[in-house]
């Protein structure tokens, strides 16, 4: 029941605001998913014999469950342009931000791409990234059929007295979680304190993504970035 209106002196400001970009960039798309094969078949042969072992014991599975996460792309040449691309937008979101970075440049300090398991269950459990300033996902092959990634609100003040929602189909400021559909081409920034996960695969379709974190260090620190 409400009590009333508000007073007409009540002014509203919106502060700690924690911002998510994304847009949809399909340009890197098929070179991208021809570049990171070999990687994801590397982690696949690296990870078969647990699977076997796993499976002689329980039944087998095939990959169920299994993510597939490669060695860093950082240095291979075939994803130069993705990360040119990726420093240069991470020190304009930090700018944006209000970060004054004067005296600093970006770092890409990791890069790697990952693929769930073809008979799903791959997933991811809620985390943070320390290590960075900026992180960010680009979705090579994703559908509404498979896993989602979930963001979560940061503040743990707000998640302590959490209270029913009167819509959960509508964006308020009563919500804690934030899914996003994405498909190939869809690239998404966001801060690295940001709690995130990703919901169980399925299987149905094919679900592959590279995931990287900037840094913003001191120019000079390290060179020829």
């Amino acid at each position: 029941m409400k009590l009333g209106n508000f007073p007409k002196e009540l002014v509203r400001e919106d502060y700690f605001k924690c911002p998510i970009w994304f847009a949809d960039v399909p340009d890197f798309v098929t070179s991208l998913n021809k570049a990171s094969d070999p990687y994801i078949k590397k982690s696949k042969k690296i990870l078969k014999k647990e699977i076997n072992k796993r499976n002689k014991k329980f039944g087998d599975r095939g990959d169920m469950g299994q993510v597939f996460h490669s060695t860093t792309l950082i240095g291979d040449s075939n994803f130069s342009q993705l990360i040119n691309y990726i420093g240069a937008t991470a020190y304009n979101l930090l700018d944006e931000m209000g970060f004054d970075l004067t005296n600093y440049q970006i770092l890409i300090t990791e890069l790697w791409v990952q693929e769930f398991a073809k008979k799903g269950g791959g997933h991811h459990t809620l985390h943070t990234h320390w290590n960075g300033h900026i992180s960010g996902f680009y979705f090579l092959k994703a559908s509404e059929k498979t896993s989602q990634p979930i963001f979560e609100d940061p503040r743990p003040g707000n998640m302590m007295n959490l209270l029913p929602l009167k819509d959960r189909t509508k964006l308020s400021y009563a919500n804690h979680q934030i899914y996003y559909k994405t498909r190939p081409g869809t690239m998404m920034f966001f801060p690295s304190y940001m709690p995130h996960l990703y919901s169980v695969d399925l299987g149905y379709e094919p679900f592959r993504f590279i995931h990287w974190n900037c840094q913003a260090v001191p120019k000079g620190v390290v060179k020829n970035v």
